[in-house]
């Protein structure tokens, strides 16, 4: 078993296709095929079952995703050691972030970052603040950026920024303000969301009961809760950052939510190795 045949075995169960893992791992479909074909034969064991076009983990199969992850994950520490005994900062830099910070703060930190470090490789996954922060504590992250509170304590925990919620509503429509907010139709992130959990904790400071709200609706980013918004399906809070296009055409309209600030929060494992890389990232974030 080979940690190439791990990759395409992940990539594989991860998107239920052979062709789409192929294109993203930059193999030809024969080249996965052969791979998977090959662990399988290697084995005696089936990994997926072949339906028509479509590829479907078995039981065998579901239950290896879980270790082949964990095993690539760990030999990724392993060079980051490795890479690490240079003089200078290289190897892999696996960040998480999530939504808010990913899309509106962090790019311009990425641009900076290897502009000034180009032999570091940087990949950024997508969660929300739950996801991140399980990710740095399963290893699958050397470093998560997310928004306000993090409930994992096992994790360092150092604020790198400050943010702040803003009311949005559909344009043309005054916003409510104090106990009218309990009245509201809203249209709030999926549960686990920083965002949501700050807002939630800003209106309960506020005297209202966050488990009667009415909550038409609930999406998995700030661009979904955004255009529903726009759209007049109700009302909902999101980072300042996320509206500004959208009130500059005339689609939102936006007020303060009193006690909505949050620190955007830097997450790392302090018993995991703390590579020059990460000491470099972390610097240059503040």
């Amino acid at each position: 078993m080979t940690p190439e045949q791990l990759r395409i075995f992940l990539a594989v169960a991860d998107r239920a296709h052979v062709t789409r893992a192929a294109e993203a791992l930059g193999l030809t479909q024969s080249a996965v095929s052969a791979a998977l074909a090959t662990l399988e034969r290697a084995h005696d064991v089936q990994l997926f079952d072949r339906i028509g076009r479509r590829i479907v983990l078995t039981a065998e199969g579901a239950a290896f995703v879980p270790e082949a992850r964990a095993a690539l994950d760990r030999l990724e520490a392993a060079r980051a050691v490795l890479d690490d005994l240079g003089a200078r900062p290289q190897g892999m830099l696996r960040i998480w972030a999530s939504q808010t910070v990913a899309s509106y703060w962090l790019p311009a930190l990425l641009v900076r970052f290897r502009a000034t470090h180009p032999q570091v490789r940087l990949r950024l996954d997508v969660g929300n603040t739950a996801q991140v922060a399980e990710a740095v504590r399963a290893g699958a992250a050397d470093l998560g950026f997310v928004e306000g509170a993090v409930s994992e304590g096992a994790l360092r925990a150092r604020a790198v920024a400050r943010d702040r919620l803003v009311l949005v509503g559909p344009a043309g429509q005054p916003l409510p303000a104090g106990a009218a907010l309990a009245q509201a139709r809203w249209i709030l992130r999926e549960e686990g969301s920083g965002t949501r959990s700050v807002a939630l904790a800003a209106l309960g400071r506020l005297g209202i009961d966050t488990a009667a709200l009415d909550v038409v609706l609930e999406l998995p980013s700030n661009e979904a809760v955004l255009a529903a918004v726009a759209a007049g399906g109700g009302i909902s809070a999101l980072s300042e950052r996320v509206p500004a296009h959208a009130t500059a055409s005339g689609a939102v309209t936006l007020a303060p939510l009193p006690g909505a600030e949050r620190p955007f929060t830097a997450l790392s494992h302090p018993e995991r190795h703390r590579t020059r890389a990460m000491a470099a990232f972390l610097e240059l974030a503040g």
